[in-house]
């Protein structure tokens, strides 16, 4: 089966999002359980759901991340869970099947880009535009979109270049951010994000002009401003001065006086949310402590000793801090609540008078901000990011400096003092929220938002699926040429034996830095029959048979964005630099020499290349051999594109190579085989579950590893262990 490219109408829109990290579920959602599970989840679980209720839209499938763990809940191992009758969360395997930490998934996007592939591929349908959400989501979502040929919608939530700068204001060094959070990682996987999405939707105006402006490939004209939303029928006001909800009897357990007023902060317990300054400020205020009580809701928890370190650290400190100051009495801090009690902790705050407190460090937008506005309680927030906004809309309280105890605590007490003041940001907040934030409103300036993007998309850019040429083949065998290959020719003999004995039902590829007549030279030579696809020129061309016919689908894709004279122009002015013979230059592909000697790396040429404006990619193999190809050209892009063309699963596909310049084509999911006559670039790659290295030299490497993986003795391989 190929899948059809339906053409895009106004109606029956089918949206794809990816989130990939934390526990995504559509009820009951485990708000603060570690840091990976907060806002950023209940935002996508809301937005499908929302987006599902426009009548334009016929489907939205929220993709996340399939866990198989004894502790957490079996409902994160379905692989499909509805919504509504539009909308559903989609599991799908990611790495290991224990639950891993976002800063652990990056070996495992490429694997997540490829069954979202395969979903795509047997449910028949593609989507018509796909937003990834987090550095993440948006790096699977830059791989899907160029090799789906849909529009890209990008959302960080929260900027991997502003974590960092507020981090070493703190005093963490340059490595501590990168063994803890791999902060080159996040901030490059955003860079290709942005540089891949046709549409940015941020929540606040600060996002937009100073955070996303921070980044080389930062386009303004393709960033939107719509604020989340907030349900409204379930943030209201309290009715009634009696107002007694269950979870009371679980504050008022911790307090002496527990109808005192409320100072109400609710957050993961992340060091970023500033939780402890905030405890601090009121262990140093007896002022603070006779107006009100402090209360804190942070997650749900069984033992703090088995938590993660980061939420044990923060919990630890409270705990310190409580006795410190002996706050016993004057504090609550409850091991858990149920989703469905955190409205009426909002209405017992906004009964008892009391005020809502953000102290985050940064706050990309800040919900909860909405809700307790929605529920009549004022806000006091972080002076960063979406509370400035919200605080401009909805007029009902103060910004601080969350770094500052003494201007917290000031501002605290004026708004627990001021009584006709407190009563004014009360209506305010209620009055306001409800005509700046709802969900109607932003499902509605979003989906108009993708319509205007479909409208504009150059539909010359979309891959079409064509009926298959290939169609006897369930399994390809794809390799390098020199170095895999060629070099030994008994065993290379050997391996054309076995595929001319499987020609029926084992395709043979190649992928080679050669240009096609290059390749055929030299397959001639070395006696090799003609193969079925030929990927050459470090995968910017895929033809196919003899006479060979060029994929014209693929020329039309990768032609996105490539500006060769631009490139030319540019990289000339640099030292070091010498493009190889006219012979190795074609079409799609630049070809340098870089002189080792000049200490350029790799990163500084993206650089250089990114801060003029310029999409590419770059490859750089043997210590001197330098390839510029576009954005969406690779040896790793053209299999992706050969899978879906010719409905191939990627674990039907044994790919071989020996180089750098093979790198990211064994990153695909396919089966990989490294040579035993590797380079030494490769060997980053030995911890990857699917890539089987080889002791053997050139084809008689590929003969071990097809072994290995059982590749000719069955129609379809099994999953490697």
């Amino acid at each position: 089966m190929n899948i059809p490219i339906e053409e895009k109408k106004a109606e029956n829109l089918y949206i794809a999002m990816i989130s990939l990290h934390g526990l995504v579920t559509g009820t009951d959602i485990e708000l603060g359980r570690d840091a990976d599970t907060g806002g950023q989840i209940k935002y996508v679980v809301d937005l499908a759901k929302n987006l599902s209720a426009i009548p334009e839209v016929g489907k939205v499938d929220l993709f996340t991340r399939q866990v198989f763990d004894r502790r957490i809940e079996n409902r994160y191992s379905e692989p499909l869970e509805p919504l509504t009758e539009k909308s559903s969360i989609v599991r799908l395997p990611c790495g290991p099947r224990r639950y891993l930490r976002k800063e652990r998934l990056w070996p495992y996007i490429e694997l997540f880009a490829d069954n979202m592939l395969s979903h795509f591929n047997h449910s028949g349908r593609v989507p018509d535009v796909i937003h990834g959400h987090y550095a993440d989501g948006g790096l699977i979502a830059s791989r899907l979109a160029a090799i789906l040929g849909i529009p890209m919608i990008f959302t960080g939530h929260s900027l991997g270049r502003s974590k960092k700068a507020r981090l070493l204001e703190r005093g963490y060094s340059e490595e501590q951010l990168e063994n803890k959070y791999q902060i080159h990682k996040r901030i490059e996987a955003e860079e290709v994000a942005l540089d891949s999405a046709q549409l940015v939707i941020t929540s606040t105006r600060q996002e937009h002009i100073e955070q996303y402006s921070a980044y080389s490939n930062y386009k303004k004209s393709l960033t939107k401003v719509i604020p989340p939303g907030v349900l409204l029928s379930d943030f209201s006001p309290p009715k009634g001065l009696r107002y007694r909800p269950p979870v009371y009897k679980e504050i008022a357990r911790f307090l002496e006086q527990p109808e005192k007023p409320m100072i109400l902060a609710l957050s993961r317990p992340d060091e970023r949310k500033n939780v402890n300054t905030l405890v601090k400020a009121f262990g140093e205020s007896p002022e603070l402590q006779e107006l009100a009580n402090l209360v804190l809701i942070l997650g749900n928890r069984d033992r703090i000793l088995k938590m993660d370190k980061g939420a044990k650290n923060v919990l630890g400190r409270i705990l310190f801090a409580v006795d410190d100051y002996d706050l016993y009495g004057k504090i609550a801090y409850p091991k858990s609540h149920n989703p469905e009690d955190v409205p009426d902790i909002y209405r017992l705050a906004a009964r008892s008078k009391g005020v809502f407190i953000n102290p985050a460090l940064t706050e990309p937008f800040g919900l909860t901000i909405i809700e307790a506005a929605a529920s009549g309680l004022p806000m006091i927030a972080t002076r960063d990011g979406g509370p400035r906004e919200i605080l401009e809309k909805c007029k009902n309280g103060l910004l601080v400096n969350p770094l500052d105890k003494q201007e917290i605590t000031a501002s605290l007490i004026q708004a627990l003092t001021n009584k006709k003041q407190w009563s004014s940001w009360s209506k305010n907040g209620i009055r306001l929220s409800a005509k700046h934030y709802t969900w109607e409103g932003h499902s509605r300036k979003y989906v108009n938002s993708i319509k205007s993007v479909l409208r504009n998309w150059d539909k010359k850019t979309s891959t079409r699926m064509i009926k298959s040429k290939l169609p006897t083949i369930k399994k390809l065998l794809l390799t390098d040429l020199d170095g895999t290959l060629f070099g030994n020719k008994e065993s290379l003999l050997e391996l054309m034996g076995l595929l001319k004995e499987h020609e029926g039902s084992i395709g043979f590829g190649i992928a080679t830095g050669r240009t096609l007549a290059s390749a055929a030279q030299v397959l001639k030579e070395w006696n090799v029959f003609v193969p079925n696809i030929m990927v050459t020129c470090v995968g910017s061309e895929i033809y196919y048979g003899m006479p060979p016919v060029q994929d014209r689908d693929y020329i039309r894709h990768i032609n996105y964005r490539w500006e060769p004279d631009r490139i030319r122009r540019i990289l000339g002015e640099q030292k070091g630099f010498e493009l190889q013979p006219q012979s190795a230059q074609r079409l799609h592909k630049i070809s340098y020499f870089l002189d080792p000697e000049t200490g350029i790396t790799k990163q500084d040429i993206v650089n250089k290349l990114r801060r003029n404006r310029l999409a590419v990619q770059v490859i750089y193999s043997h210590d001197q051999f330098l390839d510029i190809l576009p954005l969406r050209a690779s040896k790793g892009h053209a299999i992706r594109h050969l899978a879906m063309k010719w409905n191939l699963p990627m674990e039907n596909i044994l790919v071989a190579g020996d180089s750098g310049n093979d790198e990211e084509m064994l990153r695909v999911s396919t089966l990989g085989v490294v040579v035993g006559n590797r380079s030494h670039e490769l060997d980053k790659l030995k911890d990857l579950p699917n890539i089987y290295f080889a002791e053997d030299y050139y084809a008689g490497g590929i003969l071990e590893g097809a072994r290995h993986f059982n590749f000719f003795n069955n129609e379809r391989t099994p999953d490697p262990v």
